[in-house]
């Protein structure tokens, strides 16, 4: 069965996301952002959702992480939590 390696910050406007995603194109360092503003759990981690399977997450999410480029940044992306910017880090 397919894993992937991705880590995600979750937040409550897509203005929020946007911006937060022009600082990491920018070169901000995407774990530091995601500890300082994401609201799920895994801001601890850097925002790291370790490594997960396909129907893991909510089907927006799923979808980016299993079938958008690795090592680039997606988002916003709405689900019913808020807007999320992922990055798939590797999938096999």
């Amino acid at each position: 069965m397919a894993t992937a390696l991705a880590r995600h910050i979750l937040v409550r406007t897509r203005e929020e996301a946007e911006r937060l995603r022009q600082q990491i194109k920018l070169g901000a360092d995407f774990a530091k952002l995601a500890k300082k503003h994401s609201s799920c759990a895994s801001k601890k981690r850097g925002g790291d959702l370790g490594e997960v399977r396909p129907g893991q997450m909510v089907k927006a999410v799923d979808t980016v992480i299993f079938k958008k480029p690795v090592n680039t940044v997606q988002g916003p992306i709405k689900t019913q939590f808020g807007f999320h910017l992922i990055e798939v880090l590797f999938r096999n």
